[in-house]
């Protein structure tokens, strides 16, 4: 079993922002694969469902970015899972809009969520797949970067699945790019993180 865990935060005040397209992603997941994300559990919204002969978990933490690790540790934790199964998806500011990046493991980065995920697991060894939102402007606050919406010039970059997340003119670039971390998900069920790696970074 595989635990896919999209970080975000949990209102509508948030939706649509750089710091959710963890959501974003998984929302592509499950339309891809019909796994409604609707059961409150484990401090997340869950899913349960296969992709491509493998059992999985779809999850967005409820706990606010911050808190992620907490949701994470009791879906750890009550599945049973070894470290190997859980794929954590987020957003990477030092990636341009729309990039992503695989990784089996690794520091924080300086991001809140992966930082409580790391102490609540007490280990940086879980695999995670960053999506790019772009460079903070010079003399923009960071906090005020990640919680703003995308802005149309992002548009080509980001190409993905994120209709319930964005606006109508950058859907298209995350579109794209949830469909690759969507396809990057399944390369690592159907091979391994290594696999993944070589074909989408």
């Amino acid at each position: 079993m595989k635990i896919i865990v999209g970080l975000g935060n949990p209102t509508k005040e948030y939706a649509g922002t750089r710091h959710n397209v963890g959501f974003s992603v998984i929302y592509n997941i499950s339309d891809a694969y019909n796994i409604p994300v609707e059961t409150k559990k484990h401090k997340a919204l869950i899913g349960k469902g296969i992709i491509e002969g493998e059992k999985v978990i779809l999850a967005m933490p409820q706990t606010y970015m911050n808190l992620s690790g907490e949701s994470v540790r009791e879906l750890m934790d009550y599945y049973k899972c070894d470290l190997s199964d859980l794929i954590v998806i987020y957003d990477d500011i030092s990636l341009d809009v729309g990039k992503l990046r695989i990784r089996a493991k690794g520091s924080a980065g300086g991001h809140n969520g992966i930082k409580n995920i790391i102490a609540q697991l007490g280990t940086q060894e879980f695999t995670r797949i960053k999506i790019g939102v772009g460079e903070k402007p010079a003399k923009m606050d960071l906090a005020d970067y990640v919680l703003a919406k995308f802005s149309p010039d992002d548009l080509p970059a980001m190409e993905e699945g994120m209709e319930k997340a964005v606006s109508k003119e950058e859907q298209p670039i995350i579109r794209e790019s949830a469909d690759r971390a969507r396809e990057a998900v399944c390369e690592m069920i159907t091979h391994d993180v290594a696999s993944a790696m070589n074909k989408f970074n």
